[in-house]
């Protein structure tokens, strides 16, 4: 294992009922600014807690931040806080809006000529200081109640790039998995499969003598596949949500991915898809990750082999043979809570490969646990996925 060091400063009031404590966790002294997206949080009831717990306190709303955040919309929100002298931010929705709500505090304080910079050159804009943050998530899947990452699209360049900074952990964070019964098959389906593939990318690389890590990751992939099912199932199934809430906070809350190599292809390579053809982001790691196994299945050999075995039950054929059907396995499960998996499926065009290839070939780096997958693989990898 290698060496890490390892810190996670936020609070979580999980369970039933906690968005009525959010008053104790907000300064009274300070003014804060109410972040949301598309509206679902005035038909849920999640509103009408947030105003019946925060009464009192002076705060003002910025509502309509997309499920893949927009820099412009953003940047409408960031000129509202500098108007307002707003000092603290409470994010009211799912990791989409939580995401954006960590480039706000970003991006208000920030002393550089554009603010993408802090997307965009990331390797050398290292965020320093944030507008505090709480938030109360209304949808399990991108771990961000728990973590200083953040994604965000700029829809007139058509880019969807990243940054991380323990300055945008929130505070605090209210888990209630009573929120996920109003919410539809498609949401639920994606935050099943963006939690699976966060511990895929964490987990599925190469060995290192973490055997602790290891089964933690294996845990959650466990808890994923027999509880999300249950929660498609029946949306009001009280224990299955819990139990899917926080796999979905503890696949990206840092502490299965401390002390061992971690890949991330998967991701970078599906953002391309979402900032090109607008396809949901768990639905891009779908249909990427399948072809990161089969085209890299020589590197991650050992691990396919150990996933195959203890997540699939796989034991028996030659090498390639487990490897094809643990493949097989994880496009069935992803099926099975009705997510596709090939780019035909969501009508993205042969060209779109290439596009994606050249994109990487003009940012000059490349991707994966080595560094090692650049625009000739990526190509690959997609191609696969034809």
């Amino acid at each position: 294992m290698y060496n890490f060091e390892f810190k996670n400063p936020v609070k979580i009031l999980f369970g039933k009922g906690q968005i009525a404590k959010i008053a104790a966790e907000l300064p009274r002294d300070k003014k804060i600014l109410l972040t949301y997206g598309g509206g679902s949080i005035f038909k849920n009831g999640i509103y009408d807690q947030v105003k019946a717990a925060t009464q009192g306190l002076d705060i003002i709303e910025f509502g309509g931040i997309e499920p893949n955040p927009h820099y412009e919309t953003l940047m409408q929100a960031v000129e509202l806080v500098k108007k307002e002298g707003v000092d603290y931010l409470l994010s009211v929705g799912g990791g989409s809006v939580l995401d954006g709500t960590k480039f706000i505090a970003a991006a208000a304080l920030y002393e550089g000529d554009d603010p993408w910079d802090i997307c965009a050159k990331r390797s050398q804009v290292k965020v320093e200081k944030a507008i505090p943050i709480g938030a109360v998530i209304t949808l399990p899947a991108t771990g961000s109640e728990m973590n200083g990452n953040s994604v965000i699209n700029r829809v007139a360049t058509q880019e969807k790039l990243a940054f991380d900074s323990p300055a945008v952990m929130p505070q605090f964070s209210v888990l209630d998995p009573e929120v996920i019964f109003s919410l539809p098959d498609r949401q639920v389906a994606n935050g099943i499969v963006d939690a699976f593939i966060h511990v895929i990318e964490q987990y599925l690389t190469f060995p290192v003598n973490s055997p602790l890590q290891d089964r933690f990751a294996e845990g959650i992939l466990h808890t994923l596949i027999e509880e999300g099912p249950k929660v498609l199932a029946n949306r009001n199934d009280y224990e299955s949500a819990a139990n899917f809430m926080w796999s979905a906070t503890m696949a990206l809350n840092g502490l299965i991915g401390m002390g061992v190599p971690q890949d991330w292809a998967t991701h970078m390579i599906g953002h391309e898809l979402t900032a090109y053809h607008g396809i949901d982001h768990a639905r891009t790691l779908a249909i990427v990750l399948p072809g990161i196994m089969h085209i890299r299945r020589k590197e991650k050999q050992a691990k396919l082999l150990q996933y195959g075995e203890r997540i699939w039950n796989i034991t028996e054929g030659t090498v390639d043979e487990r490897i094809d059907l643990a493949i097989a396995k994880t496009i069935a499960f992803f099926e099975s809570v009705a997510i596709k998996t090939t780019l035909p499926d969501y009508d993205v065009p042969a060209e779109t490969v290439t596009r994606i290839a050249n994109r990487f070939e003009q940012r000059g780096f490349k991707v994966g646990e080595k560094a090692d997958i650049g625009p000739k693989e990526i190509q690959h990898i997609l191609e696969n996925r034809l």
